[in-house]
């Protein structure tokens, strides 16, 4: 099924292209969730008399993002300290959720948490690096470096013996 996209779509296209895809992917995701419209004739000329103006609007957002980019990446590196046990994993995890409240919190702007990827969970100290998609073609790098706020004895078999003696 041919379809004009209104929005960008990932792994499918931008705003404004005109792309293949299967029917039930239009009817059932793209349609409903008004990412597409179907690419009739009349909605083809009506794309190529507005083709100026979503391209003008394109790369308005593709310059905010790159400043936004850059705004991210002058942070360098988030600092985070969490309770971790002796072998060094964190009790508990540094989440996406909480790496958007800090960048929220440091530099006034707000990402969503799913823009937000990780190389690995953050659930132990050390350093890790993480990526924010701000749209298809701008990406920013930030690095993350958890230390410990404390040192708790990890006493999981201990509790578990006492647990059966009572």
């Amino acid at each position: 099924m041919e379809v004009i996209l209104k929005k960008d779509v990932q792994n499918i296209g931008e705003a404004g292209d005109i792309v293949n895809v299967k029917d039930g992917y239009a009817r059932n995701y793209l349609f409903p969730q008004n990412f597409a419209e179907l690419a009739t004739k009349g909605a083809k000329e009506n794309r190529e008399k507005n083709l100026a103006r979503i391209k003008a609007k394109q790369e308005k957002l593709h310059a905010e993002a790159l400043e936004t980019a850059k705004k991210i990446e002058e942070l360098g590196t988030l600092e985070f300290s969490a309770k971790a046990g002796e072998s060094g994993k964190l009790f508990g995890a540094i989440t996406t959720k909480k790496l958007a409240e800090e960048i929220k919190a440091k530099t006034g702007i707000e990402i969503d948490r799913k823009t937000i990827s990780l190389d690995a969970p953050i659930n132990k100290l050390g350093k890790f690096n993480m990526q924010i998609k701000l749209t298809s073609k701008v990406k920013a790098q930030l690095g993350v470096n958890v230390t410990a706020s404390e040192v708790l004895k990890e006493e999981i078999e201990e509790e578990t013996s006492e647990e059966k003696a009572e």
